[in-house]
């Protein structure tokens, strides 16, 4: 809105809005300050040209112009004001939808209802404006007040005129005529021109006001002075109002206020107070009023003032003028002053300051914290009147002053209250009450009373022991004599022989005589309680009760004010409660003294609650429980429960009276008592208390009796006050089968009995019932007024009702409560509508607020629909909240709250929140959606708030940022995806939710508002969201930009240091209590899960692996820092419970493997390893045993169980639950990887020998490899060995724990060996990556190869008994590769041929222990050299192998490429590409392991054959010791098992691996899919390598076995010669290809990267490293084919 109405301008400088900064509040002063400054003159009466204007307007629609002049017409006012008027009304107070308005203006009713609500706000709009102004004049001299200086500014500019204006505006207003029906239309009925009247009188008495306050701080004029007396003498101070035949009843009390107002405005202009200054200092000329009061002006105020005296109001005026012109001019004694003072006191000048000054005061004009205020000018003008007196003196500052001059003006009243002590106790009692302030007037009291000189009585007749003088003016006492006829030992006062008294007033009424006696009024007051409860049960009871209820305000009074003085006031305070026992038993109670008391109690009661209890609860005074309190049942039935002195004293006194000072009393005490915070056995003993309120107060309370209005309303207020410090209360650990806690005892009651329903009655008195209560009060500023408790009644109504839902005990039924809550009546009657409509509530920012966290709660928890419960008016309600939502001046908890109950909705209620999503189809194609947003959507403010471009205002603050991503997080979590659909593609929505993640946050120590974590988390978790619903492919364009801007800006390292700090910083301040733990572990979670998506999506995606290097940089950066925090929770979790830590421990495990993992692609020293080998080897060991015993165990228990487990071959959970992540498995990894970490092995060595680690680990080993159980635990101990295996010192270590004997014969039950030998069955076709039982066989056969390779000789006999135990298994896997292609087959030939490579160097022993074993495994390697080779030959038979033996391993293959039909479309074309793809790097993984076996069979072999060398130069070499290998023949070896191995197998092994290295040159290669474009360019490099590896070793076994041939005797020539001829000719083709290949350039021959028992093979005369290093192979060839051509 471009004007901004009174009402909120009020808001705005009240500091209720938004606009809090000092700037803002200047700027909104700058912007209206001449709208204060013409006051009611701003609002214009109508004219034709502002008609015409508005006629003219385009921008406003017809009907609203032709309402507007209606308005115009009803209040008389301006066209264009009236216009602004209804458009300003309709954005703040209109309770219908744009739409019902259309209807509502068209229907003659409902828009004449509207015109008369329009005239209310009309009104409250002038007064908003004045009360502007009064504000402004109230602080702007206020240092305390945070706008003191903006407001002094204004008033600076506004004081000039403002009086003047002011006062016309009065006058007019005074002498208006009344509205008819002629002139301002039909609607102006009696009723309306009476509502008009009373708008008139506040209006003057709110001018009145801000004129007195003006004049408080600027001087009148003398002539000012005499005009506003004439003015105010001509209306008769109010009462001479010309419509004064419409004043009513209810309209008194205002037109007093006017009188009064007027009366002290003409004090304020005599300026009473710098004359006291003036009188003092003996300046009196310095007065305004002298210099400027020419005589004839002074002549003529006398005249004027002789003309008053006929009502009240003119007293003290008249006294203050004989105070003024007696002052200025002492001398002038004329009658006429005499005459005006005569007048004055006729009047009754002190009753009516007294009334006065209580009229003003509890109507809320509360301008005490100023220090000039209406108390002050009458200040000197006291002399008599206690009660006067004590009003004025009641204000602080006052106070002050009179103890600076104690002998002035009220000091004489003091003197002559003091004079009358003690027998009138009372009048000096009150005085002191009402002096005191603060902690320094309370000393100044105390002291006062404490040395007091003179002692009063009253004797009716002149008692013995007294001497007197002739004149029987002074008396002298003969005897001492004790004052108070009390007991001896108690308290008392002594009066000594000899103490002179002087006789004030002899006569036969009495002597009234002052003794000098010297004594301390505390000790009086203690004998006068002393003697009140001696006296408790006669008929005197009533007098001394009034001598000491005055004693106990006074007490009250001084520690509420100044706790450190309680100790000297011991005698009386401890005397209360037997004050308290005694007064409430007899017959007639006196009432106000035990409320005094009461009061007392509560005072002591905060400060030490424990002690007023104990000593209370013996009193009788409270309710009390006869039977001990044992059940919830117990205590609701009230059985045994006694009502106490209280309970009958508010049913037979209070409540007939209808007189509530003890209940209230009462409730403020018990309040007390539970904040105190007592012990539960305080606490239970309190339940009866609490009950009484429960069961007989709450519930009735508003039936009850009343003689004063606000008394009812006040009662709700403090029962609710006690309910809601209950609630609050943190609840105790309740002990079984005791009585329940005060907080169960308010819950159950609430949700159950009709308490509960008093309570939703106090809710559902409704806005419109407050604004009617808050109108009636004569002004607004009051924090005490009959609106102000109203509206904190209902707020803790809410409060104490969202806290019983809050902390109920979940239960099957639904409470009496739930269901008064969500029940829905007829006619919208429901209490979900009135709560809704607090919305509409302008007043207090908090009841809205309250009222929507309460919808929020119910809309969690019951199962109704709260859309349905709003019924016709859901609509409104919704633009009332959306109106407020969208204000950028409103409230920001209330905004903050909305979004949060949205955010609910968005999950509990789905059609309220569609109600405010608004979304509207598009209209598109049949059967496709799409949503555009309606006007009055909560999406636009959501967009609003998240803009980035908003950020930082003063409308979006931190706090309502996190509250709209939350909301929006609330969308995508629920999947809303119409509303989720129109977000994606707004522009610029990814870009401005991002924000907040490209912002530097400060440091977590630094760090003031944790909400900022939170809206980053949500980002986080939105991002998240989205990447995991929506398909790669599909992503908004903007957000991958966001996200690889994400990545560009080194923001994933940024957020991992932050996230990191974050923890250490938590980690740290936990001792301490850290405030924000909760925001702390939010955002934590939410970058986990942003990290775990992210780099899924870049797994997904086309993107390159840029996060992912980041991800490891990021990591690795703190892999060192993060390691000794982990181990050191290590140790603290394997102290703790182990059953409780058990994922914990699994968990931090885990986490350890990962961080050892990344720093070892760093490489770096690890300085916890030490300790971390011992914990994790402590572990382990104790995890092993454990698995014993429970083996151990479970087989004990009978063979059923085995039997079970044993038909599970592949099965990984046994009973003990063996896991892959369970803490024995975790443990052994991580062993093995701090092993690996440790090379040297020295950490190792000396843990070990600490820790058994390694018999125990055996140990369930041997005994799972013989029950075929725990398969993830075995698999994780052989890798353990494995690592271990690798180092001499561990090799030795693994050997000489007995690893034979455990794994030798237990092994061979993990598999079943075919009677055949050839069955496939044994060998797996699943994926060689599970974990499976052949998978720890071909572990085993790792194992043993490692320890043979470490060890050498020194394991030679372990590893021939190995062989001799596995024989058939051996010769069964080297057999099968034939038949099974599977990777898994291969990977376990591959295993075996290694082994038996390394066992080849000891061909002596081997063939001296087990000669047939070594002769059948020579043949069946020479088989698996044919089969490999045939295989690697033949692509397409390998490839038609596969599918169809291994289907599980290939997707069946497409057709061939002549059989494929036309195919139709490219996605077909794709897929078959992908297919074939996929095919071929089957094929090709499959090459490569058949490619290793075969290396590796050759190099093994060529240990069974001789050495070349030899052979070729030793002539005297012994061929026996060597078996033919290969025989006489040079066909292409076929795939037939009957063929036996020749020479051209051989020849076909090296033009296989020679044709495969060309097929790598060619990279060019068209037609079909190369190696060279599905394979890497280091597993190309690789595989070249062990080509040629291959191709050397064949070489050598070949000219080897030739050799050995040719030196055979056994051999016939004509072979020998048919050899030589065959080889000649095959060997001379292949070298001339060869020789071609290394012209090209030809790869290294050892394949280290790949085999790692090149290093134990014998140098063979080929494998020298350099470029033409590789000569000699060929050289070699050449030597021996020219030895074969001669």
């Amino acid at each position: 809105m471009s004007v901004r109405s009174c009402r909120e301008l009020w808001t705005i400088l009240l500091g209720r809005s938004a606009l809090r900064e000092p700037a803002q509040i200047e700027a909104e002063l700058d912007r209206h300050w001449d709208r204060l400054h013409q006051g009611l003159s701003y609002y214009k009466p109508p004219s034709s040209s502002s008609a015409e204007k508005v006629k003219e307007n385009k921008n406003v629609a017809q009907p609203l112009k032709d309402f507007g002049l209606r308005i115009s017409k009803l209040l008389s006012l301006d066209e264009q004001q009236s216009v602004q008027l209804l458009q300003c009304y309709l954005q703040e107070d209109y309770r219908g939808t744009r739409d019902s308005l259309k209807v509502v203006l068209k229907d003659e009713r409902q828009s004449q209802a509207l015109l008369l609500k329009i005239a209310d706000y009309y009104y409250e709009e002038r007064m908003c404006l004045l009360r502007c102004v009064l504000l402004l004049l109230t602080y702007f001299q206020d240092e305390r007040h945070p706008y003191r200086a903006e407001y002094s500014n204004c008033v600076n500019k506004l004081e000039k005129d403002l009086v003047s204006k002011y006062q016309l505006q009065f006058e007019s207003l005074f002498k208006a005529e009344a509205p008819t029906w002629e002139t301002h239309g039909n609607l102006m009925t009696e009723r309306q021109v009476s509502r008009w009247f009373l708008q008139c009188l506040r209006e003057q008495s709110l001018l009145l006001e801000i004129i007195f306050l003006y004049y408080a701080y600027f001087e009148m004029n003398p002539s000012d002075l005499l005009n506003f007396t004439k003015m105010f003498k001509e209306q008769g101070f109010g009462l001479r109002q010309t419509n004064r035949h419409l004043v009513d009843k209810s309209m008194d009390a205002l037109v007093d206020r006017i009188g009064y107002l007027s009366a002290l405005i003409l004090v304020e202009g005599m300026d009473i107070d710098f004359l006291h200054k003036c009188a003092l200092e003996d300046c009196t000329d310095q007065h305004h009023l002298f210099f400027g009061c020419c005589i004839h002006r002074l002549n003529e105020m006398d005249q004027l003032l002789l003309t008053f005296g006929d009502i009240p109001h003119h007293a003290p005026v008249l006294l203050a003028w004989v105070l003024l012109r007696h002052t200025l001019r002492p001398d002038d004694t004329s009658p006429v002053i005499r005459r005006i003072g005569n007048t004055a006191l006729q009047l009754g000048v002190f009753k009516y300051l007294s009334t006065m000054l209580k009229g003003l005061g509890s109507t809320g004009m509360h301008l005490d914290c100023t220090c000039l205020d209406p108390h002050r000018p009458i200040y000197n003008m006291c002399s008599h009147l206690i009660d006067a007196a004590c009003e004025v003196l009641s204000a602080p500052s006052l106070a002050e002053i009179f103890w600076e001059l104690p002998n002035m003006g009220l000091g004489m009243i003091l003197d002559s209250a003091v004079g009358m002590f003690p027998h009138k106790i009372g009048p000096l009692l009150q005085l002191l009450t009402a002096l005191l302030s603060n902690k320094s007037t309370v000393k100044k009291v105390y002291n006062f009373l404490d040395k007091m000189s003179f002692y009063t009585q009253v004797y009716k007749h002149k008692p013995n022991d007294i001497i007197s003088n002739d004149d029987e003016t002074l008396w002298r006492r003969q005897a001492p004599k004790l004052l108070y006829p009390l007991g001896t030992g108690q308290t008392n006062l002594w009066m000594p022989q000899g103490v002179l008294g002087q006789v004030m007033s002899p006569g036969e009424q009495g002597y009234v005589v002052r003794w000098e006696y010297s004594y301390s009024s505390w000790t009086l007051f203690t004998c006068e309680v002393e003697m009140l409860l001696h006296v408790v049960s006669t008929a005197d009871v009533l007098a001394h009760c009034a001598r000491v209820k005055p004693i106990l305000d006074l007490v009250h009074k001084i520690i509420s004010t100044d706790w450190t003085v309680s100790d000297c006031l011991l005698p009386l305070t401890s005397r209360i409660y037997m004050l308290l026992q005694r007064l409430t038993s007899i017959i007639n109670p006196p009432v106000d003294v035990i409320a005094s008391c009461v009061n007392c109690l509560s005072v002591l009661a905060a400060r030490m609650p424990g002690k007023v209890w104990s000593s209370l609860h013996h009193t009788g005074f409270l309710p009390f429980a006869s039977n001990p309190l044992t059940s919830m049942a117990q205590c609701i039935s009230a059985e045994g429960m006694k009502a106490g002195n209280y309970g009958n004293l508010l049913v037979q006194i209070e409540q007939p009276r209808g007189e509530y000072a003890v209940t209230i009393a009462f409730l403020r005490l018990i309040t007390t008592l539970v904040k105190g915070q007592l012990g539960s056995t305080q606490n239970k003993g309190l339940i009866p208390c609490v009950l009484l309120v429960l069961k007989e107060m709450l519930p009735t309370y508003h039936k009850w009796r009343y003689n004063t209005y606000g008394v009812r309303e006040r009662i709700g207020c403090l029962i609710l006050e006690l309910i809601h410090a209950i609630l609050n209360l943190s609840p105790e650990g309740e002990d079984q089968g005791s009585a329940p806690s005060l907080q169960s005892l308010c819950i159950y009651s609430l949700a159950n009995t009709e308490a509960g329903q008093a309570v939703v009655n106090i809710m559902g008195v409704g806005v419109d019932t407050i604004d009617v209560v808050l109108a009636a009060q004569p002004s607004s500023c009051g924090s005490e007024g009959p609106g102000q408790i109203l509206i904190q009644t209902v707020k803790l109504a809410f409060s104490v009702t969202n806290n019983v839902i809050r902390l109920k005990p979940p239960s099957d039924t639904v409470s009496p409560l739930e269901q008064a809550l969500t029940q829905h009546g007829g006619h919208g009657n429901n209490l979900i509508v009135v709560l809704a409509k607090y919305i509409y509530h302008k007043h207090d920012p908090a009841l809205p607020r309250l009222a929507i966290q309460l919808l929020k709660r119910l809309a969690t928890v019951a199962p109704m629909s709260v859309y349905a419960c709003l019924g016709s008016d859901a609509a409104a309600i919704r633009d009332a909240f959306l109106t407020r939502l969208q204000s950028k001046t409103e409230d920001m908890r209330i905004k903050v709250m909305i979004l949060e109950f949205l955010t609910v909705a968005v999950e509990t209620q789905p059609g309220l929140i569609e109600l405010f999503l608004n979304l509207e189809v598009k209209d598109g194609n049949e059967g496709s959606k799409e949503f555009l947003l309606g006007e009055w959507s909560c999406l636009h403010v959501v967009l609003d708030l998240i803009d980035s471009k908003q950020q930082g205002k003063y409308w979006c603050p931190p706090l309502l940022h996190r509250a709209a991503l939350a909301f929006l997080l609330a969308l995508w979590q629920d999947r809303r995806d119409s509303a989720i659909s129109v977000l994606r593609t707004k522009e610029r929505f990814w870009e401005n939710l991002t924000t907040p993640l490209f912002g530097t946050l400060t440091p977590p120590s630094d760090t003031t508002e944790p909400c900022v974590l939170e809206t980053c988390a949500f980002v986080m978790k939105i991002i998240g969201l989205e990447i995991y619903y929506v398909v790669s492919g599909s992503l908004e364009q903007s957000l991958k930009d966001g996200l690889q801007k994400f990545s560009n800006a080194r923001r994933y390292e940024y957020w991992s240091q932050y996230v990191k700090s974050l923890v250490c910083h938590v980690a740290e301040m936990e001792e301490e209590g850290i405030c924000y733990f909760t925001e702390a572990q939010m955002l934590i979670s939410a970058w986990r899960m942003l990290l775990i998506l992210s780099t899924n999506h870049v797994r997904s995606s086309t993107h390159n692996d840029g996060p992912k290097v980041k991800f490891k940089s990021v990591y690795s950066s703190s892999a060192p820092d993060i390691l000794s925090p982990l181990s050191l929770i290590l140790e603290s979790v394997l102290q703790a419970d182990q059953q409780l830590m058990e994922r914990t421990k699994a968990k931090i495990f885990s986490a350890l493997i990962s961080v050892l993992q990344i720093q070892g692609l760093d490489g770096g020293d690890i300085s916890q390893l030490p300790q971390l080998l011992l914990s994790v080897c402590e572990t382990v060991k104790d995890e092993a045993l454990g698995l014993i015993d429970n083996m151990r165990h479970t087989s004990q228990l009978g063979d059923t169980a085995e039997d079970e487990d044993s038909m599970e071959t592949d099965s990984p959970r046994g009973p003990q639950k063996d896991q892959r992540d369970g803490v024995c498995v975790l443990a052994l990894h991580l062993a093995k990887e701090l092993c690996r970490t440790d090379e040297d092995g020295e950490h190792w060595v000396s843990v070990m020998r600490k820790v058994p680690l390694l018999p125990s680990v055996l140990s369930a080993v041997e005994l799972s490899l013989r029950m075929k159980r725990n398969l993830y635990f075995t698999e994780a101990a052989l890798h353990l060995l494995l690592t271990l295996a690798r180092t001499p010192q561990g090799a030795a270590a693994v050997a000489g724990a007995g690893v034979t004997q455990t794994i030798c014969l237990p092994l061979l039950s993990v598999y079943e060996v075919s009677p055949n030998g050839t069955s496939q069955q044994s060998f797996s076709r699943k994926s060689q990556d599970l974990a499976c039982w052949p998978g720890v066989y071909r572990l085993c056969m790792s194992l043993m190869e490692s320890l043979l390779k470490t060890l050498r000789y020194n394991f030679i006999n372990e590893a021939l008994d190995f062989v001799g135990v596995h024989q058939e298994r051996i010769l069964q896997c080297l057999n099968a590769v034939r038949t099974v292609q599977s990777l898994a087959c291969l990977d376990e030939a591959d295993h075996t041929v290694g082994f038996l490579l390394q066992l080849s160097s000891f061909c002596k022993e081997w063939q001296f222990h087990l000669p047939k074993l070594l002769r059948d495994v020579q043949v069946n390697l020479c088989y698996l050299c044919q089969t490999c080779t045939h295989l690697l030959h033949s692509k397409k038979m390998l490839h038609h192998y596969l599918q169809a033996k291994n289907g599980e391993a290939l997707p069946p293959g497409p057709l061939p490429r002549t059989q494929r039909p036309t195919q139709t479309s490219t996605k077909e074309a794709a897929g078959g590409g992908e297919r074939e793809e996929a095919e071929q790097k089957a094929l090709l993984a499959v090459q490569c392991s058949l490619l290793k076996i075969l290396s590796k069979t050759l190099a093994t072999l060529q240990h069974f054959t001789p050495d070349c060398c030899q052979i070729l130069l030793d002539q005297s070499m012994d061929l026996a010791e060597y078996s033919t290998l290969f025989v006489l023949s040079f066909t292409t070896p076929a795939f037939d098992p009957d063929v036996a191995p020749s020479f051209g197998t051989l020849l076909a092994t090296i033009n296989v691996s020679l044709s495969m290295l060309s097929e790598m040159e060619k990279k060019k290669e068209p037609v079909s899919l190369s190696i060279a474009t599905l394979a890497s360019s280091e597993e190309i490099q690789a595989l070249k390598s062990l080509l040629m590896f291959t191709m050397e070793n064949c070489f050598y076994v070949l000219i080897s076995q030739a050799v050995r041939c040719l030196k055979d005797p056994s051999i016939l020539p004509r072979d020998k010669q048919r050899l030589k001829q065959e080889l000649s000719s095959e060997l001379s083709t292949l070298l001339s290809s060869l020789s071609r290949h290394f012209r090209r350039g030809s790869p290294s021959s050892p394949a280290s990267a790949i085999l790692p028992s090149t290093q134990s093979k014998p140098p063979t005369p080929g494998s020298k490293a350099s470029h033409e290093g590789q000569e000699p192979l060929i050289q070699l060839v050449q030597a021996f084919v020219r030895l074969v051509q001669r």
